[in-house]
């Protein structure tokens, strides 16, 4: 699935290239960047609530929903921060939601298959606290880094999913600081929250951990919270009803 997803950026960043040789690349973003790793470690199994309009496992799930009702009903459900999919092709995303969800004052996460410099570089143009990188769609820890490194030029913190161990000791070599830890078997897209209790045993307390995928009830909420995440991603589970506050609500009492 990573290799298939990872086709569909080919013409991205070919327009990325293009725009750098005419000298036309977007601005940096000017505006704050709300801290991301701080807004989760300063509360209790942080959530970070999902806009995802479609997925390949799913098909259309909310597309009906704009971005910025889905902000503010987040946003008054008590998300601590939004995960923003902007991949185009299989999650019929847009970069411009960002800028559109950034009027409820929480840390947004650009959610995509980041892996080229040029990429960091149009991430920086909006308001985005973080951008996604996944660990296996580099070939080295020093790739990875790269990315890491230009994301902290422009104050963006970078989140690094993984799936098993060989993953978290590239994202470490490539110091790493926030982990994601992804539930969801990408050959079958199935999720299995057992991923999550074989990993975190792994965690050391600088880091910020992100449980993501396979969460839907408040028993798995309190389920990953024992564990000792940090903070959980949700998507689906919010959104396939058609009332993301509500379920965001019923996630966290």
């Amino acid at each position: 699935m990573l290799n298939k997803f990872l086709a569909a950026k080919h013409a991205e960043i070919a327009r990325l290239v293009k725009l750098q040789k005419e000298d036309a690349l977007p601005a940096p973003y000017k505006g704050e960047r709300l801290p991301f790793a701080a807004a989760l470690r300063a509360n209790r199994l942080a959530c970070i609530a999902e806009y995802k309009r479609a997925s390949p496992s799913r098909g259309d799930i909310a597309p009906h929903l704009s971005p910025e009702d889905v902000a503010e009903q987040y946003a008054k459900a008590g998300a601590t921060a939004l995960s923003v999919l902007t991949e185009e092709k299989y999650f019929k995303g847009k970069l411009e939601y960002i800028e559109r969800m950034k009027f409820v004052g929480l840390p947004m996460l650009r959610k995509d298959f980041i892996v080229h410099p040029l990429q960091v570089i149009e991430t920086a143009s909006t308001p985005a606290s973080a951008q996604l990188l996944i660990a296996r769609m580099f070939n080295s820890a020093t790739e990875l880094a790269e990315l890491i490194e230009l994301g902290n030029s422009f104050g963006l913190e970078s989140v690094v999913e993984i799936f098993d161990h060989s993953d978290l000791v590239l994202a470490r070599l490539a110091n790493a600081t926030i982990i994601q830890v992804n539930n969801r078997n990408l050959d079958t897209l199935e999720t299995d929250l057992a991923i999550c209790e074989r990993m975190i045993p792994h965690r050391r307390t600088a880091e910020v951990w992100i449980a993501a995928s396979g969460i839907s009830s408040s028993t798995q909420r309190r389920h990953v919270e024992a564990a000792g995440y940090d903070a959980m991603l949700v998507g689906t589970a919010l959104m396939q009803g058609g009332d993301p506050q509500k379920a965001l609500n019923r996630l966290l009492e």
